[in-house]
């Protein structure tokens, strides 16, 4: 098996397969199109691969002194093997590079494998936003992370 723990840059190229692991992970998924987004100047994408095909994937979009993290998304057979963390990682480093003072995310509140992943990286529960998600409805955590003391 062939792990790359080195995340990439999302480029064109990739957008069809990260859409498929969007469809497989979420009720609501991005299309290529949207994804396409995560190419542009006002944000960033990373995946990273196991045996040549995208085993994750993460994006944030950019906002004046902040990065919003838009999805992090590993594929089921390749959870809790350090994927997530990666994308997670390059997306904090690329966010320091860019002098950002702070990352935002929402995450279900049930989903306790992502909150501990956030939480390990420095995030913490600012807020709630009931209702946030469908199918099935559920309130987000809001989760910051501040850069400023990272620096």
């Amino acid at each position: 098996m062939t792990l790359d723990y080195q995340p990439q840059r999302i480029d064109i190229t990739h957008l069809e397969a990260v859409a498929g692991l969007e469809a497989l992970c979420f009720s609501e998924p991005w299309s290529a199109e949207a994804l396409k987004l995560l190419t542009t100047p006002d944000a960033v994408g990373y995946v990273c691969f196991s045996n040549g095909k995208i085993a994750a994937y993460g994006g944030m979009l950019y906002a004046p002194f902040e990065g919003q993290i838009t999805n992090i998304a590993v594929h089921p057979k390749a959870r809790r093997q350090g994927f997530g963390r990666a994308v997670l990682n390059a997306l904090i480093r690329n966010a320091q590079e860019c002098d950002l003072e702070q990352i935002a995310l929402e995450v279900r509140a049930s989903n306790a494998a992502a909150i501990g992943l956030y939480e390990k990286a420095g995030f913490f529960v600012a807020g709630k936003r009931k209702n946030f998600y469908k199918n099935p409805a559920e309130d987000a955590l809001v989760m910051l992370k501040s850069l400023k003391e990272d620096k």
